[in-house]
C-alpha cells in the first residue's frame, strides 16, 4: 500500500469557533466524498493550516468530532503572503492507499478553487 497526498481548502465566513469548525468539517467530508474508498482507518496524518486571521479555534477539532480521534494532526500558521486570500483552512491528508496518483481527488471549495488552478485542471480532464 503506498501513502498519498491529498490536498484541500475552504474559506471561513468569519474567525469565530463554529465557522472554522463548521467549515472544516465540510471540507473533510468533501474530500472524503470526492475519494471513493478513504476511510478514517487509512488516513496516516492530517496536517492544517490556517490564515494568520484564523484564531478562534483549531481546525483539528472538527476531525475528532467526526471520530478521527486516532489520527494523528498538527495546526499551524500558512505563511503570510502579501495579498493572499483571507480566513482559509487548508490541509494536507496523508492517505494509506493502492489509488494512484493520478486518481486522487483533491478538494478546493467556492472561492479557494483559485488557489490551485493546476489542480483543478487536471482534475477536469
Amino acid at each position: 500500500m503506498t501513502m498519498r497526498g491529498v490536498r484541500g481548502a475552504i474559506q471561513v465566513s468569519s474567525n469565530q469557533a463554529e465557522a472554522i469548525w463548521a467549515a472544516t468539517r465540510e471540507l473533510l467530508e468533501a474530500i472524503l466524498a470526492a475519494n471513493a474508498g478513504m476511510e478514517k482507518e487509512d488516513i496516516a496524518s492530517a496536517f492544517f493550516t490556517v490564515t494568520e486571521d484564523l484564531d478562534a479555534n483549531y481546525p483539528a477539532y472538527a476531525a475528532r468530532s467526526m471520530g478521527w480521534d486516532a489520527v494523528p494532526m498538527l495546526c499551524a500558521c500558512e505563511i503570510p503572503v502579501p495579498d493572499g486570500m483571507e480566513r482559509v483552512v487548508r490541509v494536507l491528508l496523508h492517505w494509506n492507499t493502492d489509488v494512484s496518483q493520478a486518481g486522487i481527488h483533491h478538494v478546493y471549495l467556492g472561492e479557494t478553487a483559485r488557489l490551485r488552478p493546476d489542480l483543478m485542471a487536471v482534475q477536469q480532464r
